[in-house]
């Protein structure tokens, strides 16, 4: 495995929440900000996914998979090549979808997105059958971007909310979604709906319903609205072309529903730690990530305060 130099961060380790030592951290005014402070375990190999967890992961260990791997759409990453034929990209998926099955717990949860093009629309479908012998595909969520609603008191004024790329074309629309496929393994596994729910819009609903057990909360249903953040500067706040968001990888985590404290969390594909992120910030006890490229791997190490793994 080759381990990229992190500077200050020690090789084959994992890192403590805190680089520093001295004791006055702790007094107002020396607080450490260096790098974040999670009490999740990060373990951050820089190594290919597929060879990484053959290594590094026991079978039926993970708890939680949430994943987007590239699309195969000629983005330039900085290391991978986004550019294999139709093929081999399918027989790459099912590669890596493999190991995923080895090392998910048998009430484990593996979400994946994955986007199309206009002039590809089948290849997020054709991807799913590559696992339909795999894994049970128990849900399928589609990941609004952005939307544009009619109000009842503004019937002519349609109100527009979240980012999307748009497209220059006089036979495609702008693709607004994504999906993300949540498979299991037996698809039978309970997840936590309510967790990942809504409010009620009518409160009469409420009552209305003996399931609500007088609670205001409903199934938020597979339709997530789940917009970028807005950023000033790629480079500086989002330095990678294909991310999803922190909230995206969140709201996965609480669908799945089981304890953070007892979670192991798996991203085959890190990128810049933004499944990381999610996990950090719901305390979840180990994650364990795999990156290819330099930079983005140095980035996930510097967002998460996260170690190498051995």
């Amino acid at each position: 495995m080759e381990v990229a130099d992190f500077g200050e961060f020690p090789k084959d380790s994992v890192m403590p929440k805190s680089n520093n030592d001295d004791d006055t951290q702790n007094l107002p005014g020396f607080e450490d900000t260096s790098m974040p402070s999670f009490e999740t375990e990060f373990v951050l190999h820089h190594q290919d996914c597929i060879a990484g967890m053959r290594e590094h992961v026991a079978d039926d260990s993970v708890d939680l998979v949430v994943t987007s791997p590239p699309y195969n759409l000629g983005i330039a990453y900085g290391t991978y090549k986004d550019n294999k034929t139709s093929e081999d990209y399918l027989e790459w998926t099912r590669e890596w979808a493999a190991e995923v099955k080895r090392v998910l717990k048998p009430e484990g949860s593996l979400f994946l997105n994955i986007g199309a093009a206009p002039s590809n629309p089948w290849m997020p479908h054709e991807v799913a059958l590559q696992l339909r012998d795999l894994l049970f595909l128990q849900n399928t969520i589609h990941w609004i971007k952005s939307i544009s609603v009619h109000e009842k008191s503004t019937p002519d004024e349609p109100i527009s909310v979240g980012h999307f790329k748009p497209i220059n074309s006089k036979r495609f629309v702008n693709d607004c979604h994504e999906f993300v496929f949540h498979f299991t393994k037996s698809g039978k596994v309970p997840v936590d709906r309510i967790a990942a729910g809504v409010p009620y819009a009518d409160k009469s609903n409420i009552k209305r319903w003996a399931h609500t057990g007088g609670r205001d909360k409903r199934c938020r249903g597979n339709a997530w609205y789940i917009p970028y953040d807005t950023i000033t500067s790629r480079k500086g706040e989002r330095p990678h072309p294909a991310t999803f968001p922190i909230k995206l990888a969140t709201q996965c985590l609480i669908l799945h529903g089981a304890d953070p404290s007892e979670t192991t969390m798996l991203e085959p594909f890190l990128g810049i730690g933004h499944a990381a992120m999610a996990a950090g910030k719901h305390d979840v006890a180990k994650f364990i990530g795999f990156e290819i490229d330099d930079d983005y791997m140095a980035e996930a190490v510097k967002r998460t305060g996260g170690g190498q793994g051995a």
